[in-house]
């Protein structure tokens, strides 16, 4: 112990007299470090830490899928979960969810609540622990019982200031009388409901129930033992008796159902929590991976160069008896005193690099607040500590601890300049560099690219910055479901005061609009179509819209016209149809006027009166989907005998769109007709098409600094490269001045040879990039992981800062005074 802590303290006195490199070579790891934390510790909070439920393997999400009409995956319908839960063998229990908001009145002023719909089961599976009061029962989920609610810590102690006289308490929830029953634990959440405050039991009347309906999500956990696969075998059995146990729904035949081949889809429950974004995280985390390694590859340069220096030191050392392990001991403390010192920087910058991060992450980020410096992230920076020390020593350590150091002494001073093979490790770090700051930088290209052509994508609607959206809802106990006209009415009085607003150019209502992923889809049945027996037609996604939507929009009407109020309140039969559905049945816009769709057997037949573009209600990097469009008001739609919006989105275009002083004015405009309901989801539609491209454009932003981080690193070691080669050969520069040599021949000399060292580097990452990009496949739209403008683009952007890398020091391979240079040794 007493000889490490000498060299230790011999390691620490050296650094300290060579106070620029050693604050070089801590920067470098420090940051290399420090961005592998920080994307370790994401990739941990969303994959790699169980979910926070007891026995999270557990838990499954329960899905279904229906080959036989070409749907990859349905929702849970209240059918399924009836049977499913009542007969199965293989499942402790079963529960469904969906996420809900509520307008919570009776107060100052009414707000919107975020919450959540769960049957009895789901909280109990979960592991839920009130903190107050009681869970669910299955009194509480029956039709008709008393409504009761859970609240969230959060709203607990937000509301009611932690009290706990809340149990028993009631709250005016969408116009009911709600008694709060319990408190949740604080930090839990059902799935990806993370904002979730009031929790309601869904109260489903079996009696009421047909087949299908697949709105729901559903949570099961495993019996001990049960495999996943016994499960889907078990659940798969029951299809049928859910087909024998329920009515059709009015219009749709048993055959159709049969036909459609309806069959479990069943995957570990963490999968419905963090969705599709692993691909992305596992691309993010190696790309920072290289980064290291371009770090780590640049300090094992300087400590190359620094080693150098002692060549003579550590032969006279070894001649005067210092073993191989003494000589690796002291080199190795080196940098393991490097390494250790830079990861302790690169945590303190991992901690506030992590803030920065999750500020900029894209919106709908899941497991969120999961993500952490915890002690598996101190692991990992530990073991990256351990392995940056060894992988930053090895290589002078195997090149200069060994018995040719003795050679050294044999050596004259003057030929150290002349020794190839010393300079063959740093040339290869220097190849490594180039190769992995290439790869990084292909990535790089290929999102700008991405990004770019995401960019030029028409969405079906213009000047989105300019669109503010609202939703409204109108209870039914303000308005009861028999005065659908009163309802309309209503939505109506309130577009007009929001349209007579300063700078209001137009104003209108729709179910839904683009990418804000509240928009259902049903088959639609065209008239002048024969359907085989049982044939279901393909699904349409479905919006309702009031006169204006599409001009308010900025959506084009290519053939027909748009809705009139007279449509609504005179029940027309009448429908409004997206492009790609006119070509896909009747080849062109206008052929489609005048013919007749129904989305039920039972419906009424519906003239498409109207056909508009295509729009990319689901983001512009997925096709725009075939739409039906529907008036607000309807008879005889989808089996109901009237149909009408409650929920609507209001359209409001002006210059002042997410101001707000703007969206304060709204409030007051809807208040002045409605004043008891609450205006929610303020946001432009620039918003909504800024987060349908929240993770590329994060992807691009992380790619392109992991890029710009290889790259100025590798450049850094080019220059070192050169930089040291003209200063180890100046006696030869001298020579050759004096036998006539040019200056620009001495300084192409020098830039040839770093220019060799990218070229190789070049080569060599381009070829792991074409073996690697296909893992960016996932990532990209509108261009091929091969694209060969990025390729090119890139080889030669790599080329161009080489070569002004390899140019600057070379200048001083022509600027030296010969006659000095021949008396150098």
């Amino acid at each position: 112990m007493t000889l490490f802590g000498n060299q230790l303290q011999q390691v620490l006195r050296r650094l300290g007299r060579a106070p620029l490199f050693t604050a070089i070579t801590l920067l470098t790891l420090a940051i290399g470090v420090g961005a592998n934390t920080v994307i370790f510790s994401v990739v941990n909070g969303i994959l790699l830490k169980p979910l926070p439920y007891p026995h999270p393997e557990q838990l499954i999400g329960v899905w279904y899928r229906a080959d036989g009409v070409n749907i990859p995956q349905l929702n849970m319908s209240a059918a399924n979960y009836f049977i499913d839960r009542e007969q199965n063998t293989t499942l402790q229990d079963i529960g469904i969810y969906d996420g809900d908001a509520f307008d919570i009145t009776g107060g100052n002023a009414p707000e919107r609540v975020s919450g959540a719909d769960v049957t009895d089961g789901t909280l109990p599976i979960l592991g839920a622990q009130p903190v107050l009061g009681r869970l669910f029962s299955r009194q509480d989920d029956l039709p008709n019982a008393p409504h009761t609610i859970l609240i969230s810590y959060g709203y607990w102690q937000r509301k009611f200031g932690g009290a706990r006289s809340v149990l028993g308490r009631t709250l005016v929830a969408d116009g009911q009388m709600r008694q709060i029953i319990g408190v949740l634990p604080k930090g839990f959440h059902v799935a990806d409901l993370d904002d979730a405050d009031i929790y309601a039991p869904m109260q489903i009347d079996r009696a009421k129930v047909h087949l299908g309906g697949f709105n729901d999500r559903a949570v099961a956990r495993l019996k001990p033992g049960i495999t996943l696969q016994q499960a889907y075998a078990d659940l798969a059995h029951l299809q049928a008796v859910t087909l024998r146990s329920f009515p059709t729904p009015e219009g749709f035949s048993l055959e159709l159902f049969q036909k459609a081949n309806i069959h479990p889809l069943l995957r570990p429950f963490k999968q419905d929590v963090i969705g599709d974004i692993g691909n992305m995280l596992w691309v993010l985390m190696g790309s920072i991976a290289m980064v290291l390694l371009v770090a780590c590859a640049n300090v094992a340069n300087l400590l190359l160069v620094r080693v150098e220096g002692r060549r003579q030191e550590l032969a006279v050392r070894s001649a005067l008896g210092a073993g191989w392990m003494q000589i690796a001991r002291e080199l190795l403390v080196e940098s393991f005193a490097l390494g250790i010192a830079g990861s302790l920087l690169g945590l303190a910058l991992a901690w506030g690099g992590l803030h920065v991060l999750l500020a900029i992450a894209p919106e709908g980020l899941p497991r969120v607040h999961e993500i952490g410096i915890d002690l598996p992230v101190l692991l990992f920076t530990v073991g990256l500590a351990l392995f940056t020390s060894l992988l930053i020593g090895a290589i002078p350590v195997f090149k200069y601890a060994g018995t040719g150091i003795n050679a050294t002494l044999r050596e004259g001073g003057r030929s150290l300049s002349q020794s190839r093979e010393r300079h063959r490790a740093r040339k290869t770090l220097v190849v490594v560099q180039v190769a992995l700051a290439l790869v990084l930088l292909i990535c790089s290209g290929l999102m700008i690219r991405t990004f770019r052509a995401l960019s030029h994508v028409s969405p079906g609607f213009t000047h989105p910055e300019t669109l503010q959206t609202f939703r409204f809802y109108i209870p039914e106990n303000r308005v009861p479901d028999a005065q659908g006209d009163r309802v309309i009415r209503m939505e109506q009085e309130i577009r007009d005061k929001l349209a007579d607003l300063p700078g209001v150019s137009s104003a209108a209502i729709a179910s839904s609009v683009p990418m804000d992923g509240r928009y259902s889809m049903d088959p639609v049945f065209a008239q002048d179509h024969t359907y085989g027996q049982g044939e279901l037609p393909p699904i349409r996604k479905f919006m309702h819209v009031s006169p204006g939507a599409f001009d308010t929009l900025g959506t084009r009407i290519l053939a027909g016209r748009d809705f009139t109020w007279s449509d609504n309140y005179d029940r027309h039969p009448v429908a409004v149809i997206s492009e790609n559905f006119a070509r896909e049945y009747w080849k062109s816009p206008v052929n489609a006027l005048g013919k007749h769709i129904r989305a039920s057997s039972t419906d009424d037949w519906r003239e498409i009166v109207g056909v508009v573009e295509d729009v990319h209600a689901s983001g512009v990097d997925k096709p725009a989907e075939s739409t039906v469009y529907w008036p607000l008001l309807s008879d005889h739609l989808e089996g109901q005998p009237t149909e009408v919006e409650r929920y609507v989105t209001y359209i409001v275009r002006s210059p002042r769109a997410g101001s707000q002083t703007f969206i304060h004015e709204l409030q007051q405009q809807a208040w002045s007709v409605e004043n008891e309901v609450p205006i929610s989801g303020e946001r432009t539609e620039a918003e909504y098409l800024r987060q349908s491209m929240a993770r590329t454009s994060f992807t691009l932003v992380m790619l392109s600094v992991a890029g710009s981080m290889a790259l100025l690193l590798g450049v850094i070691g080019i220059y070192g490269v050169i930089a040291y080669s003209v200063s180890q050969r100046t006696r030869e520069i001298g020579i050759r001045m004096a036998l006539g040599a040019q200056r620009e021949s001495l300084t192409g000399l020098f830039v040839r040879q770093g220019m060799m060292l990218t070229g190789i580097g070049v080569a060599c990452g381009l070829v792991a990039a074409f073996l690697s990009m296909r893992l960016m496949s996932s990532l990209l739209f509108g261009v091929s992981p091969m694209d060969p403008l990025t390729y090119a683009a890139i080889s030669i952007a790599v080329l161009l800062a080489a070569w002004l890398a390899c140019y600057l020091p070379s200048r001083r391979a022509a600027s030296i005074n010969p006659v000095q240079a021949l008396r150098s040794e």
